[in-house]
């Protein structure tokens, strides 16, 4: 009996993994992100916890399909030998079959309990992820700007299952976590080099090991960071708490980088990545607290 129940568990830890929990939280972070900003009057919180149901099925499917697609890689890879697929816990079909229907799923109850236009844009998000961002890993070190609309398009979600419609506030939500990504996933990148070449992924790190085009592209997404970072509260969406709170964030982000002009070093990668992981709840506090006040 305790054998049967631990292969359930370990089964079940898999398919967790099978939906990339660290992204996934960052997803249902952003996707809350948009609603909240987006809402007005008293907070429906039966409709946002639909909302992020079919999120995360729909963003869970795609990280499944994504583990479909590379499986093949990510055997050869330290840091993804032991995922799900190819340690075998979990068969390829079941992951593909797994994948599509959770994809399908959270789309459905997007459309069915919130609106069409979020629907559709959990789609596209699965979609560009799937079968833009994930083939052209293999193709070009543009992959992690193609990669970083999808990554961008969850608070644009949460804003329409709030309001019906995209308008100036969302798009901006939209170019904060878009430029956000690129330096996070620079530095991943560059931490994770030598596996992704064992790989085959054209990383900017892989296809230039020196590092300087990686440290442009880091400090020109953070410059960009900046001036976007002010928009909502140069709408009116935000107040003078936000203001003061994003600048010491953005500017905290930004120091972040510093030590990787003086050395490239998986030491200093980490320290852009562990920034990158603390802006998004932080801003979300932030926020929380400017609505609030």
């Amino acid at each position: 009996m305790n054998k049967g129940f631990n292969n359930i568990l370990l089964i079940t830890r898999a398919y967790i993994e099978l939906m990339k929990p660290s992204i996934l939280i960052m997803v249902l972070i952003t996707t809350l992100l948009g609603y909240y900003l987006g809402n007005e009057g008293a907070m429906s919180w039966i409709r946002l916890i639909w909302t992020l149901l079919g999120t995360g099925l729909s963003a869970g499917g795609a990280g499944a399909l994504n583990q479909y697609l590379e499986r093949d890689q990510d055997k050869l890879m330290e840091r993804t030998c032991n995922r799900p697929i190819p340690a075998g816990i979990i068969q390829p079909q079941n992951a593909l079959l797994f994948g599509v229907s959770a994809v399908i799923m959270g789309s459905i109850i997007l459309v069915m309990k919130i609106n069409t236009l979020t629907g559709f844009l959990s789609l596209l998000t699965a979609f560009m992820y799937v079968l833009i961002y994930t083939p052209m890993k293999k193709l070009t070190w543009l992959n992690t700007s193609l990669g970083s609309i999808p990554g961008a398009l969850p608070p644009l979600g949460g804003w329409t299952a709030a309001t019906g419609n995209v308008d100036s506030g969302a798009w901006i939500l939209f170019a904060i976590l878009y430029l956000w990504q690129h330096p996070h996933f620079f530095a991943i990148a560059w931490m994770c080099k030598d596996d992704y070449q064992k790989a085959g992924f054209k990383m900017l790190p892989v296809i230039e090991p020196n590092g300087s085009r990686t440290i442009r592209q880091i400090f020109l997404h953070l410059s960009l960071l900046f001036p976007v970072c002010f928009l909502p509260f140069i709408i009116g969406m935000s107040g003078n708490i936000y203001l003061f709170g994003t600048t010491i964030l953005t500017l905290l982000y930004f120091l972040s980088a510093i030590p990787m002009l003086k050395e490239k070093s998986s030491k200093n990668a980490s320290r852009i990545l562990k920034a990158s992981v603390l802006y998004l709840p932080l801003l979300m506090v932030i926020i929380i607290i400017d609505k609030g006040i």
